[in-house]
């Protein structure tokens, strides 16, 4: 059950999203790991040109998620970098690719998914209104806090790691991607 909600979830976030339009009227770009996201494609079209999040493609695949992150959203994806993985105990990575660990590589990547289009301006307000802390549910079923420091949205897991969004509000066609510097961890 539990499976079939987070496929349901995600699908939902892959399929459906929003593109920003510039003051020209066109669809903006911006650029991550070197490559244009063009708020045209999907997640995975756009993810697998990002040199900068070669780690989360290939975790993706390993989990299988590539098709739900092709469907419809809307869904917000915190996108942790080849970086983020890096810094992750000697070993972490490669246990986690293997077909033996793909559960648990879902369960880490739906705790970087929510349901919902949320936007960084969404994300801020909700800080805001929760006087300073924001909790959202992510795909996974565990809780996700966000805050600011200064103007930066960072977020916190269950385990206390923090991310920073170091980019926010990559439009994509099924959701929105905010790149993140950490790997975010559920404690379940």
């Amino acid at each position: 059950m539990k499976n079939l909600r987070f496929l349901t979830v995600l699908s939902m976030f892959l399929l459906v999203g929003t593109v920003a339009i510039g003051q020209n009227g066109k669809a903006e770009t911006k650029m991550v790991g070197g490559a244009e996201m063009y708020p045209t494609k999907n997640i995975v079209e756009n993810a697998v040109n990002s040199k900068d999040h070669t780690t989360l493609v290939a975790a993706v695949k390993a989990a299988e998620l590539v098709d739900i992150l092709k469907s419809d959203g809307p869904f917000t994806v915190f996108a942790p970098t080849n970086t983020a993985f890096e810094a992750l105990s000697a070993g972490t990575v490669e246990t986690l690719l293997k077909a033996e660990n793909q559960k648990k590589l879902q369960a880490v990547l739906t705790y970087h998914v929510l349901a919902g289009d949320y936007k960084a301006a969404d994300i801020v307000a909700a800080i805001k209104k929760g006087n300073g802390k924001a909790t959202f549910t992510t795909v996974n079923g565990a809780n996700l806090s966000a805050m600011l420091d200064g103007d930066m949205v960072k977020l916190k897991d269950a385990a206390g790691n923090v991310a920073t969004v170091s980019i926010a509000d990559v439009n994509q066609s099924n959701g929105v991607i905010h790149v993140i510097d950490t790997v975010l961890l559920p404690s379940k």
